[in-house]
């Protein structure tokens, strides 16, 4: 896959050095993140639920946290005593895994579920009233004509300033 180079952008640029690293990131995908399978949906205008695939693990062995724009989801078993049978074939993964989603600016976590082996996190992108968009008014300014003063001077005045 073809590198790109961001660096004259850093030169010119104050505050996006983390749109720059996810765009890096983007380019060079980890493949060995497969682990444990999610979806990523839009439940509504300003709404997503992250479902993640956790059979086997219980409420206890899992941690969700967020911070500076990343929600981390951790899984991790507790020691297991010697099993009492055999396993012939153990297709159930039981190993611990961390996943990590970037989230964009205003989104919050409002609640995470665990239900039939499967973790529900519904999220909520909530835009702050200065944040949001406003229209301004414009006002038209009422000019009125302007008034030449004038005051009638009597013919005799004149005369007289005249001499």
């Amino acid at each position: 896959m073809r590198h790109v180079d961001f660096s004259p952008l850093y030169r010119s640029t104050v505050g996006f050095d983390r749109l720059f690293t996810m765009l890096d990131s983007l380019g060079q995908p980890d493949q060995s993140q497969t682990y444990p399978p999610y979806n990523i949906e839009r439940t509504g205008e300003d709404t997503y639920r992250i479902t993640m695939a956790v059979a086997g693990f219980d409420e206890s062995e899992l941690s969700i946290e967020a911070r500076e724009h990343t929600l981390t989801v951790k899984g991790e078993k507790g020691e297991e005593k010697a099993p009492e049978n055999q396993f012939l074939y153990r297709g159930i993964a039981k190993r611990a895994f961390e996943r990590r989603f970037q989230l964009a600016d205003h989104v919050e976590i409002q609640s995470a579920s665990l239900k039939n082996g499967l973790l529900h996190i519904d999220l909520l992108r909530e835009i702050p009233e200065a944040a949001k968009p406003r229209k301004i008014g414009i006002t038209v300014a009422q000019s009125q004509p302007k008034q030449i003063e004038t005051t009638q001077v009597e013919t005799a005045e004149i005369e007289a300033a005249a001499k």
